[in-house]
């Protein structure tokens, strides 16, 4: 299956990224599928993506991801709806749950229950789409209208003023271990991994199925979309195209998370490099960063990136497009997407 092909500009560092602007349209003017913005604590999700993606026509435009405790469900909802009217139906709305050192250090919220908060975050923003009743709602994690310790008693359903450009905006969902892919498969439109291996393929292809099965709707596995990131370093040394992806496995591997508390470190120790891992994590707390980086040997690189000359670039592409993956998800400077659509197209 050829895979489509989408562009990310990713959350910012001190600022706005250059050329984002610039890469989007390029993207759209080469027949890229979608654009994608991201958040993590610090710019935010929806902006850039409206600022941008104000200048675009035909490319759709995703968050990847927006993360829920940053939002209520209703806000996220509303944002949904206004973007999506905004672009004329191009929206995707891209959520995940984050880890626990940014929902309770970042956003001050509990982290526990992570799968039962993300199914009744997603069933609530789907009743607003809905727009057919008012929006109430009784789960353990939120409840519409509120009756928790100090309600007022005042609050009542209520039904978005807006009607909808589509009551059916898609829904994916960021997703690493078993059970919360599943949970994309039965209640998303689509699954965001992130380091996703060819080599991993049948385990994922698993959880998939097992969410399809709940999901209690036939076709679903046909329409149902898998956009994953992947670094693209053409080069004519593989080792020296590898050491510009090996500074961001380490940062994830290694430095994002607690000891024992990273969902980073667990896909790779799923892949069979637990004992790189455990190595690069012990490297990265204690500062030594560039240790860290250096102790990724190439097969853990290739096996998540597509390193090296074109041509191996090429003959590597057909491990990547026999699996659930529907899109790649490039990032780079504006002048590299005609490069990248012409080793992947």
């Amino acid at each position: 299956m050829t895979l489509q092909l989408g562009y990310s500009v990713g959350y910012w560092s001190a600022g706005p990224p250059k050329g984002a602007l610039e890469g989007i349209l390029e993207a759209e003017r080469l027949g890229f599928a979608s654009a994608w913005t991201a958040e993590a604590y610090g710019s935010d999700a929806l902006t850039p993506l409206a600022w941008w993606g104000a200048s675009t026509e035909r490319i759709q435009l995703g968050t990847g991801i927006c993360q829920l405790s940053a939002r209520t469900p209703t806000a996220t909802a509303m944002a949904a709806m206004t973007m999506d009217h905004l672009s004329g139906g191009r929206f995707i709305l891209g959520l995940g749950v984050s880890g626990p050192q940014v929902v309770e250090g970042w956003y001050g919220e509990h982290y526990e229950r992570p799968l039962e908060r993300t199914r009744e975050y997603v069933e609530i923003i789907r009743s607003v789409l809905r727009r057919d009743r008012p929006v109430e709602f009784d789960g353990n994690q939120y409840s519409l209208p509120y009756d928790g310790t100090n309600a007022t008693g005042l609050g009542k359903p209520l039904k978005s003023t807006v009607h909808p450009f589509r009551t059916d905006v898609p829904i994916y969902l960021g997703a690493e271990g078993p059970k919360n892919v599943a949970l994309a498969a039965e209640i998303c439109d689509g699954w965001l991994p992130l380091f996703f291996s060819p080599s991993e393929n049948s385990f994922y292809e698993r959880c998939l199925h097992d969410g399809f099965a709940k999901s209690g709707q036939a076709d679903k596995q046909q329409r149902f979309e898998v956009i994953a990131p992947i670094s693209v370093i053409p080069g004519p040394d593989v080792e020296k195209c590898a050491d510009l992806v090996r500074p961001m496995l380490a940062l994830y591997a290694g430095g994002m998370g607690a000891r024992g508390a990273n969902f980073h470190f667990d896909v790779f120790a799923r892949m069979g490099y637990e004992d790189v891992a455990v190595r690069v994590q012990e490297l990265y707390l204690e500062g030594r960063k560039e240790e860290a980086a250096a102790s990724i040997p190439l097969k853990m690189v290739e096996d998540v990136a597509l390193v090296g000359p074109p041509d191996k670039i090429r003959s590597e592409l057909p491990r990547w497009e026999d699996t659930v993956l529907t899109t790649l998800l490039l990032s780079g400077p504006p002048q590299m997407l005609h490069t990248f659509a012409d080793i992947l197209s």
